[in-house]
């Protein structure tokens, strides 16, 4: 007996139980037998090279043993990619296969998610390379099952975001507890993600006693922040370091390009991190928070832990949020403090 052509039915003669039984062993965990029955029917199947037939079964139940994802650039900027890595990791351990369709306009998603549908996925997942608000269109608010980095308008789509408030408290409480008490902060204009980090920042700063110094928070580029857009950094820290009077001796960054930029304009300026004036971020964008001199404080995107997450969920491991749930950043300390 060829190894293509080894069916259901072939394991099931051999062992003596039935076709049923062998199909709930292979592809259905839920079905209940015996751990012995389960484990025969695996070894016979490994044994004859048993392959299954996902056509066949995909026409039989609806669907097939596939998940897909609409990708806004997540495929597209390197350290996002871990969301997809981490989300096909988990869910070939489960039998499953991540099928991925890159958006390349946001007005294009119904025909992307119409694509997808042609595969028959057990279910479809929308994922974003930064953190913002979609805009579904109507229609596909009961087609897609999970919304990654990123949220829908209305919250009628269950949610895995960065906890970026949180991410912003504890960066500023990091900085505080390391003896920094006057701390500028170099923001991202125009993102949700900069807007959530801030109200962080300020947080920490009153459960402190203190009020920030309005001159200290500005922008690090024209608005709103893209790579292309001018950038502030230099204006801003010579402003801060050309004037009389105090200075900050801790310059939050709203990420790791802005903490490059700011490096630079630092040492040009004669300072020297830490020892003058303390560097932090957001990212961990490694090949640059690991490569700087000093190597750069910065909390991590939990980029794969949503990944994981989001591939439980789907899978039937963990339930759904009910509405949006927030995903902890971690604290990557180096020696820019």
């Amino acid at each position: 007996m060829s190894r293509s052509t080894v069916s259901l039915q072939d394991i099931a003669a051999r062992l003596g139980v039935s076709a049923k039984t062998v199909s709930g062993a292979l592809h259905n965990r839920s079905i209940r037998m015996s751990d012995e029955t389960r484990q025969r029917i695996r070894a016979l199947a490994d044994e004859l090279g048993y392959t299954p037939n996902l056509v066949a079964r995909g026409m039989r139940q609806g669907t097939l043993p596939i998940v897909g994802m609409v990708a806004e650039g997540v495929i597209t900027q390197p350290f996002a990619t871990e969301i997809v890595r981490s989300f096909d990791n988990l869910l070939r351990l489960e039998g499953l296969r991540a099928i991925v369709s890159n958006l390349r306009r946001r007005d294009d998603v119904e025909a992307e998610v119409a694509e997808l549908q042609r595969l028959m996925p057990q279910t479809i997942v929308y994922a974003s390379m930064y953190h913002h608000t979609v805009h579904l269109p109507a229609a596909l608010k009961g087609t897609i099952a999970l919304m990654v980095n990123c949220r829908e308008a209305s919250d009628a789509v269950p949610a895995l975001v960065p906890a970026e408030r949180e991410a912003g408290r504890a960066i500023t409480a990091h900085l505080l507890a390391r003896g920094r008490r006057r701390i500028a902060f170099l923001n991202l204009p125009g993102l949700l993600a900069g807007t959530l980090r801030e109200d962080g920042f300020h947080s920490a700063l009153a459960h402190a006693g203190l009020s920030p110094n309005e001159a200290w928070l500005r922008p690090a580029t024209a608005e709103p922040y893209s790579d292309r857009a001018p950038s502030l950094v230099r204006a801003q820290i010579d402003a801060w370091f050309g004037a009389a009077g105090a200075r900050p001796d801790a310059i939050l960054c709203g990420n790791d390009r802005v903490a490059l930029e700011t490096y630079n304009v630092l040492r040009r300026a004669g300072l020297d991190v830490p020892a003058d004036v303390a560097v932090a971020s957001f990212d961990n964008q490694v090949e640059i928070a690991a490569r700087l001199d000093p190597p750069l404080t910065t909390m991590a995107l939990p980029h794969r832990d949503m990944g994981r997450l989001a591939a439980e969920m789907l899978s039937g491991r963990r339930a759904l949020p009910k509405t949006v749930e927030e995903v902890p950043f971690r604290l990557v300390e180096r020696a820019s403090v």
